[in-house]
């Protein structure tokens, strides 16, 4: 479909769906996220779909589209792709329901049992040689150092009233580009970067495709640790110490070969690194994009960040931090 740039977004999203068989369905908004991609569920008799519009140029759903088919090659539980359009960015999605992650936690369930299944499908990925897709990025210094700077560029100048200054802000991405070879202390493999309880889905279906997989179109390849670092270090929620290490255990036994001191290692520079980036992000969802709910797990990442700090690799990062963010200074910013 062409786009049309006198053609309103709700016309457009209209013609899509009548497109493919779903312009008398009933629409009802299912979720929004911290992008500017936003999600409706679509009825019809007893069928159900999810429309996902990811409007350009904010949004591009072409890395979607790649990873959902990867993904559902290896086996794993992504949405299957019911209609396509690349260039109008939207989406009819199969419609995995609604037991999130965060609701069945919520309601109740077996934190160990949703934990290990999710574990598991980061330890097949680990394991295969097959995840990496071919042309997926690398999680490569400039990325990781772009995303650890959103902390001195957004969180910092909002927290203190004015802008870091230059040769400090140096002096902090150097110490990052140092640490990043203990992250690489790991395999590679296929990283989803958003692998969290808001973001895994409870299905009816055997085995790993039990875990249904949502927000994977940023994936690239990188440290086999970030991701399980990632579920385990939540900024949404505290997690037992204990299940931590359970997980971690158990990840390790199913990847096999990997020598526990590196992947500590790698696993407090990840951890590091993101928790700065998501500060960051946060801070900038509340002051660029007017979202300041996110403040609120603001907390939560600096208790996290500064756990990671006590690793000895990061030493030199913690000094930094405490001379320029002491822990005074680290609270949630005004929006």
């Amino acid at each position: 479909m062409t786009a049309d740039p006198l053609l309103p977004r709700e016309s457009l999203i209209r013609a899509f769906l009548i497109s493919h068989g779903w312009g008398e369905a009933e629409r009802g908004t299912l979720a929004g996220d911290a992008s500017f991609r936003h999600y409706d569920r679509l009825r019809r008799s007893d069928e159900t779909a999810v429309l996902m519009d990811a409007p350009p140029p904010q949004e591009n759903v072409r890395p979607f589209i790649a990873l959902a088919r990867h993904l559902e090659h290896l086996g794993l539980s992504a949405p299957r792709l019911l209609g396509v359009d690349e260039e109008n960015g939207l989406l009819l999605l199969e419609d995995l329901g609604d037991r999130t992650y965060t609701r069945c936690l919520a309601a109740g369930e077996d934190e160990d049992a949703l934990y290990a299944l999710a574990t598991d499908v980061l330890a097949d990925i680990a394991t295969r040689s097959d995840a990496i897709p071919p042309g997926l990025p690398r999680y490569d210094d400039d990325r990781l150092l772009t995303e650890a700077a959103l902390l001195t560029d957004w969180y910092f100048p909002a927290q203190t009233g004015h802008t870091l200054a230059p040769d400090v802000r140096k002096e902090y991405l150097g110490i990052w580009q140092r640490l990043f070879p203990v992250a690489r202390l790991v395999p590679e493999t296929l990283v989803l970067r958003d692998f969290h309880i808001d973001n895994l889905m409870r299905l009816d279906r055997p085995g790993l495709a039990g875990c249904g997989l949502l927000d994977f179109q940023d994936a690239v390849a990188g440290p086999a640790t970030y991701d399980l670092m990632s579920l385990l270090e939540d900024a949404r929620r505290d997690i037992d110490p204990l299940l931590i290490e359970r997980m971690k255990q158990r990840w390790l036994a199913r990847v096999g070969g990997l020598d526990r001191t590196s992947f500590e290692a790698s696993w407090a520079v990840m951890a590091a690194q993101r928790h700065a980036k998501v500060i960051g992000i946060f801070t900038r969802l509340a002051r660029r994009d007017n979202k300041p709910v996110y403040l609120g797990h603001i907390p939560r990442l600096w208790r996290l960040l500064e756990a990671s700090l006590a690793h000895p690799v990061l030493s030199e990062l913690a000094e930094w931090l405490n001379r320029i963010i002491p822990p005074g200074q680290r609270g949630i910013p005004t929006p």
